[in-house]
């Protein structure tokens, strides 16, 4: 999220925190730690993150612990990292939720079908010769390119799926990033695709979608992408282009995907995969390798038995 260019000490009073670095250090956007870039502001609040919050591009770390401040950054101490980031990007991008079907800001291009029973929130840009079946949802803010066609039921833009255990209940992470859906991408029915936290969530142009498919906050999908029905993506993920992924395949935060992989059905990805392999399993590896374990595991009961009978 990009705001205008502010202080440290101006962000730092805003949520009643110390800071380290100078006061008139340039802040210019929050982010979360996976996105972040110059002049952002991300916060952390585990020290197993310590030091990928300290050397993340971000300029500014809003943190709970007083630690060595790296050169040319900024330190903003709080005790509860969590919720001051969240005043603070409520602060710079508050709601304001829309009544009608469709906004009055909404851009809808030349062509474009809307059937009945969707929504369509603030400062959404909808392209030309677009489909959108009856109660698809978009959010505010969200892109959708030329020649998309979204199918029933279908939500662009929910908030992600980010929360903080409280003693007495699940905090939410504040969600005000966005969806990009580029030209000539095909959504299925009941699908749901969540926006960045504080950036943009992404299907790149030429990917299609079957139903059921969720896609979490933050993902990046690339170009000419094919995911079956019941796929799950959790979020900041990173996939590349012409990747086939089929039914039922969850694949874990943070995965990166390179070009031309493909993943099998059922699968569960919890490391990155390399351009044009193929990948089956729980936990998923080369997929010969793993039919050639599941292969071997089927020998096991005939081999027991002959020992034992020998």
């Amino acid at each position: 999220m990009q705001i205008k260019p502010t202080t440290l000490k101006e962000i730092a009073g805003l949520i009643h925190a110390k800071f380290i670095g100078d006061e008139n250090h340039e802040i210019t956007g929050f982010n979360e730690i996976h996105r972040a870039e110059t002049g952002d502001v991300v916060f952390v609040d585990h020290p197993k993150y310590y030091e990928k919050a300290l050397n993340s591009k971000a300029s500014t770390i809003l943190i709970n612990k007083k630690v060595e401040c790296p050169v040319h950054k900024a330190l903003i101490v709080h005790n509860d990292p969590f919720t001051a980031f969240n005043a603070l990007t409520k602060h710079f991008s508050p709601r304001a939720h829309s009544g009608m079907n469709i906004s009055d800001t909404a851009k809808i291009g030349l062509n474009t079908v809307i059937m009945p029973g969707c929504f369509i929130g603030n400062y959404v840009s909808i392209g030309n010769n677009c489909v959108l079946y009856p109660n698809v949802v978009i959010y505010d803010h969200c892109v959708i390119g030329d020649n998309v066609m979204i199918h029933a039921n279908t939500t662009i833009g929910s908030d992600a799926f980010y929360l903080k255990k409280r003693a007495a209940k699940f905090e939410p992470l504040y969600t005000c990033g966005y969806v990009i859906i580029e030209d000539d991408v095909i959504i299925g029915s009941n699908c749901s695709i969540d926006k960045g936290v504080t950036a943009v969530t992404k299907i790149g142009k030429g990917s299609a979608l079957d139903n059921q498919v969720h896609i979490g906050h933050d993902v990046i999908i690339g170009e000419k992408c094919l995911f079956a029905a019941q796929v799950g993506i959790a979020g900041a993920c990173n996939i590349g282009n012409n990747v086939t992924v089929w039914g039922q395949v969850g694949i874990s935060s943070g995965i990166t995907i390179e070009d031309d992989a493909s993943i099998l059905a059922q699968s569960g990805v919890a490391e990155n995969i390399k351009t044009g392999k193929t990948y089956f399993g729980t936990p998923a590896s080369d997929a010969k390798e793993k039919m050639r374990e599941v292969f071997a595991a089927k020998q096991l009961p005939g081999l027991i038995h002959k020992l034992y009978k020998e």
